[in-house]
């Protein structure tokens, strides 16, 4: 497997009674990772533009009798895209979506912006094409460019984490005074 989505979630520091939301949510691997993770006292958003992933990821949470996941149509390419109010996460995943926008900056703005101060941005990105397994070559996003964009939106880097064989992980966290 590339990226396992279940031990990528143990690493990111996730307690019962977080907010988490997943950019990009996609069908939901991650997303129910986390909701499993922050408890019964928790609660994660699940966004995607994609209706049919989020029908699928719906389906699986009324499968699974999963009461902690919010399904979100959103755009998160766009400041207030998600529709999440400011400020109602402890965490934002974006796992396997940078390479897919042309709106980076805008996107860890967006994340930012749902973050409470003092919360943490995980980004989970391929580390390379592998021959189009992964993105195209000219899509790969790396490590160096996102902490550039993360810089640039005032986020502060913590540390990178291992996040797969063909994939890495790294840390922000929105600055505790920022609004």
């Amino acid at each position: 497997m590339f990226s396992d989505p279940i031990e990528n979630v143990k690493r990111l520091g996730l307690v019962e009674g977080n907010r988490a939301v997943d950019f990009g949510s996609g069908s939901g691997a991650y997303s129910l990772a986390m909701a499993r993770q922050v408890g019964v006292t928790g609660l994660v958003y699940a966004v995607e533009v994609q209706q049919v992933l989020l029908e699928r990821l719906a389906r699986e949470v009324k499968t699974q009798r999963i009461n902690n996941l919010k399904i979100v149509h959103g755009d998160v390419d766009k400041i207030g895209g998600t529709g999440l109010r400011d400020g109602v996460a402890d965490l934002v995943l974006l796992a396997n979506i940078l390479f897919q926008s042309d709106a980076k900056y805008t996107m860890i703005l967006e994340a930012k912006r749902v973050l409470r101060a003092g919360g943490r941005l995980a980004v989970v990105e391929w580390s390379g094409s592998f021959g189009n397994l992964g993105p195209a070559e000219d899509r790969v996003v790396h490590p160096e460019e996102v902490k550039e964009i993360g810089a640039q939106a005032e986020m502060t880097f913590l540390n990178d984490f291992p996040a797969g064989e063909h994939h890495y992980g790294l840390m922000f966290q929105k600055n505790s005074r920022q609004p």
